[in-house]
């Protein structure tokens, strides 16, 4: 019996995971959930999985949870980045699904690293802004670090177990490995006029034609901002350099990504778009469990395509590139950019087309400097933060 802690309860892949613990009872038990300010999606969830803590971020929101939950359900909640750091480091705790969207999600999914945690990582901001100290962590303290990301899973699935077993530090080409292929579906402006993107809306970049994902990673599928973010993090997954990393759009999402070998094979991971598959192999590696999901039905597939991206029609694609090859510091001020970027076309504040020239200006705009530790990297996130927002005042 696992015990696990799910952070970003409430959000898509929190209710994956949960959809998966429900499938397999006897394997894994709910011992903590942690949310932003979601009261009663939290209490629902309490009151059906009835987990040990239940915190909440928003301490507003921890009052009213814990006056909402019955008090003979025995459930502890809390609030404060200390009570937080001290559930997931809890001895009682083996694995911790880090499914919290965005910078928010990198302090509570480095604690769990540095206790030498199961960690199952979704929140991919925590390689895009921490890379080099994230997987320096995992290693030190013998942390498992398992990609939950259904790229990254799809790539780990295909490579050798020695491969597997060294994430990180690995060499690709000792392996007979020559190119790592990334697919992307493209989003749901793959094939409109380049120049209607500046009038596309909230709701039409929501509208992902193959997953379901919340507001955020929708608008960065839409602009694929969310691959290159998935291209960072592969690099410091995989150890890849930039001639071994390659972006592949596959409208279909039947084929979540492949690993091409110097021998000519190409091996690839396929099945339908549902983020349990994943999930489901992140917490039962090395064996196999049931996630609830269909399987994929080749008589169906009426066919599988393939193009390369569209740097023009996806610029927030390119400047994240570019920012992997500058190193940390440059990838840091992306990923801060581009959430406040979103966050302001969500509030209709920008244009669509306008994430791109935010990313870009704050790029060009934020003096680098070394980051050392954890520390150096939030503050180097604030300020990128604060000059994304006199972008967007510069353009309104």
């Amino acid at each position: 019996m696992q015990n696990m802690v799910i952070l970003g309860a409430t959000g898509s892949i929190g209710s994956s995971t949960l959809s998966v613990i429900e499938h397999n009872p006897e394997q894994y038990c709910v011992y903590g959930l942690v949310a932003n300010a979601s009261v009663e999606k939290m209490l629902q969830l309490c009151l059906k999985h009835k987990p040990r803590v239940a915190h909440m971020v928003d301490s507003t929101a921890a009052q009213a949870l814990k006056e909402a939950i019955p008090a003979n359900l025995n459930i502890d909640v809390t609030t404060g980045a200390d009570e937080l750091e001290s559930l997931v480091t809890a001895t009682q705790v083996d694995t911790v699904m880090a499914a919290i969207v965005g910078a928010a999600g990198l302090m509570s999914t480095y604690a769990a690293v540095k206790a030498g945690k199961r960690v199952l990582l979704a929140n991919k901001e925590s390689l895009v802004m921490s890379g080099e100290l994230f997987m320096k962590a995992a290693r030190e303290n013998n942390a498992t670090l398992l990609p939950v990301d259904s790229e990254h899973n799809a790539i780990f699935q295909c490579l050798p177990a020695d491969i597997q077993a060294n994430l990180g530090t690995c060499d690709l080409t000792a392996s007979g490995i020559s190119h790592i292929l990334l697919t992307g579906s493209g989003g749901p402006f793959l094939t409109s006029d380049i120049a209607a993107l500046s009038a596309m809306t909230p709701t039409q970049a929501c509208n992902h034609p193959n997953w379901s994902m919340g507001p955020k990673i929708s608008v960065d599928s839409a602009t694929m901002m969310n691959k290159g973010l998935e291209f960072i993090e592969a690099r410091w997954l995989f150890n890849t350099n930039k001639e071994q990393l390659k972006v592949v759009i596959h409208p279909q999402s039947v084929i979540h990504s492949m690993v091409q070998y110097k021998d000519g094979s190409v091996i690839a991971q396929m099945g339908n778009p549902d983020m349990r598959t994943p999930i489901a192999h992140c917490m039962s590696f090395p064996e196999r469990i049931y996630a609830g999901v269909e399987p994929l039905d080749f008589f169906k597939v009426r066919e599988l395509s393939f193009c390369e991206p569209d740097y023009l029609r996806f610029p927030c694609l390119a400047l994240a590139m570019k920012a992997c090859e500058q190193g940390q510091e440059a990838t840091t001020v992306l990923n801060a950019a581009n959430e406040i970027a979103v966050d302001a076309f969500l509030n209709e504040k920008i244009k669509f087309t306008d994430i791109a020239r935010v990313n870009e200006s704050c790029l060009e705009r934020v003096s680098h400097s070394a980051l050392g530790t954890i520390e150096d990297i939030m503050a180097l996130d604030g300020q990128a933060r604060i000059i994304a927002n006199e972008a967007i005042k510069s353009i309104n």
